[in-house]
C-alpha cells in the first residue's frame, strides 16, 4: 500500500496568521500550490485555501491588502501521519469533507497532501 509520504507535497508553506489575503495569494503563486498553512506561535493553527481567499474573503468585500489570513482560514486543522495510507487520508477527507490535509511526522508538519495527489487519474 502507498503511504500519504509517498505522494504528499513536502516542505508545507506557512504564513503567520496575521499575514494578509494578498501576501497569502502571493506566496500560492510563488510556490505553485492551493494552499498556505496558517502557523501562531503555538503551531499550526489553520489552513488557508485560494478558494477560501476568494468565498470567504474577497467575494464578501475584504481588502486584501489589510485582511488577516485568520479572517478567512478553516482553524480546525485535522492531519494525518506520513505513515499512514493513501486510503486512510482518503477516508479522513471524506469523513472531515476537506481536500487537502497537512501531513505530520509526531508533532512536526512535513508535507500537504491533497485528494489531486490521492486519485492522479482523475480528470
Amino acid at each position: 500500500m502507498t503511504s500519504v509520504r509517498e505522494v504528499m507535497t513536502p516542505g508545507p508553506v506557512g504564513l503567520p496568521e496575521d499575514a494578509s489575503l494578498i501576501d497569502a495569494a502571493r506566496r500560492m503563486m510563488e510556490e505553485d500550490v492551493g494552499d498556505v498553512l496558517m502557523f501562531s506561535e503555538a503551531g499550526v493553527r489553520g489552513i488557508v485555501t485560494d478558494h477560501d481567499i476568494v468565498v470567504r474573503g474577497l467575494a464578501q468585500g475584504a481588502d486584501p491588502n489589510t485582511t488577516p489570513i485568520h479572517d478567512v482560514a478553516t482553524e480546525s486543522v485535522t492531519t494525518v501521519q506520513a505513515s499512514e495510507t493513501c486510503d486512510h487520508a482518503a477516508e479522513t477527507m471524506r469523513q472531515k469533507s476537506v481536500r487537502r490535509l497537512p501531513v505530520v511526522e509526531g508533532d512536526e508538519v512535513v508535507g500537504v497532501v491533497s485528494i489531486a495527489d490521492l486519485e492522479p487519474d482523475r480528470p
